[in-house]
């Protein structure tokens, strides 16, 4: 007989691997290792507490995403968020506060969440929650950001509050990033690569694989040039496509397990970096980890989706609190479902499958 998968213990070998890494990446940088010294004393009671909520079954993810805002001041070529609408050029209204999310930070907490990604539109736009994420050290937060709104300010709270993470996003070298985000803003990034290099903090990039670029971003000369500015992550984020045009860009199989060995190569060459892949080889991972199983999306207005790329809500957070979100109807079906494991042709499970998720929600 088959056994079971069990998602406690894959997420949590998934966090002490993470743990792990960033410890290594930051051995030569003494505050760096310092902080991350204490945050995986943090992360090892964070999982006791999981594991306890486990055993009276209550299963809590270690992650969370926040796009804490509906803003942006770039118009990328095939922004799955823009295609949702979940971001726009209209002034925001009824956003939720920094004190709302500060709330949301201090229950996840509670509930033993160790990371949360903080993305949009563009996070920076909101220093007031930035501010309150820096408060939350038992919590690290990765900044997922275009990097275009990096000023001495953010360099200095970052300096102060260790467990921000800037991520920038970039797609290669300068012509496929400028192509894809606006002219001048590889630039930028490589500009502020250096400064935070200067001033000995950690920061990381996102990249969005594609079947185009993913021999080259995964190339030595691309991480060699990352490496040299003292970036000491990089998230390989795969492509969604949001047209049929595009859908050829999305890793299948063959190329997430071409990614999955090189990042395996890459751990044992590249020691003093991290990486990482999203949403990463679901096959090892029993089926998409959304709603709820590793991690799942609070959007800016206080909804909880399953994921970024899957933007349905039955509950909000304002009302309802994380835990209650957590066991929503929608979370609940997908979960006991096979829809999470289903095959799909790359890119997310969720998206490949909105018209099933819509049904589950019309339902409840």
């Amino acid at each position: 007989m088959e056994k079971a998968f069990d998602i406690q213990a894959y997420m949590t070998r998934g966090v002490e691997r993470v743990v792990a890494d960033a410890l290594r990446a930051t051995l030569k940088n003494p505050r760096e290792s310092a902080y991350m010294l204490r945050f995986a004393a943090a992360s090892k009671a964070a999982s006791r507490k999981r594991a306890e909520a486990e055993k009276a079954g209550e299963h809590i993810p270690p992650f969370l995403i926040a796009s804490i805002t509906s803003s942006c001041n770039l118009h990328c070529a095939g922004c799955y968020s823009r295609c949702n609408h979940a971001t726009t050029d209209e002034a925001p209204v009824k956003q939720l506060t920094g004190e709302e999310w500060l709330r949301i930070f201090d229950e996840a907490d509670d509930l033993g969440v160790s990371f949360i990604l903080l993305a949009g539109g563009e996070p920076l736009l909101r220093r007031d929650i930035i501010e309150a994420a820096g408060k939350k050290q038992n919590i690290l937060f990765p900044i997922f950001t275009n990097g275009t709104f990096m000023d001495e300010r953010y360099f200095d709270l970052l300096d102060k509050r260790r467990n921000l993470i800037p991520i920038m996003s970039i797609e290669g070298n300068r012509d496929v990033t400028d192509t894809r985000r606006g002219k001048g803003v590889y630039d930028r990034l490589i500009a502020n690569m250096d400064e935070l290099n200067r001033r000995g903090l950690i920061y990381g990039v996102s990249v969005t694989v594609t079947t185009d670029n993913i021999q080259e971003v995964s190339s030595k000369d691309f991480l060699d040039s990352l490496a040299q500015r003292g970036c000491k992550a990089v998230i390989y984020v795969e492509f969604v496509p949001v047209t049929e045009e595009a859908s050829h860009l999305a890793p299948g199989d063959r190329e997430r397990e071409s990614l999955r060995d090189e990042i395996a190569r890459l751990r044992e060459e590249q020691q003093e970096m991290m990486f990482v892949s999203f949403p990463g080889d679901e096959k090892s991972s029993g089926g998409c980890i959304a709603a709820g199983r590793g991690f799942f999306h609070i959007n800016s207005h206080g909804g909880a989706e399953p994921c970024p790329f899957s933007p349905y809500s039955d509950l909000n957070v304002r009302e309802s609190g994380l835990k209650a979100a957590l066991n929503s109807p929608l979370f609940e079906a997908l979960r006991s479902g096979n829809l999470l494991a289903d095959d799909h042709a790359g890119g997310c499970v969720l998206y490949e499958k909105r018209a099933q998720v819509e049904a589950l929600l019309s339902k409840k």
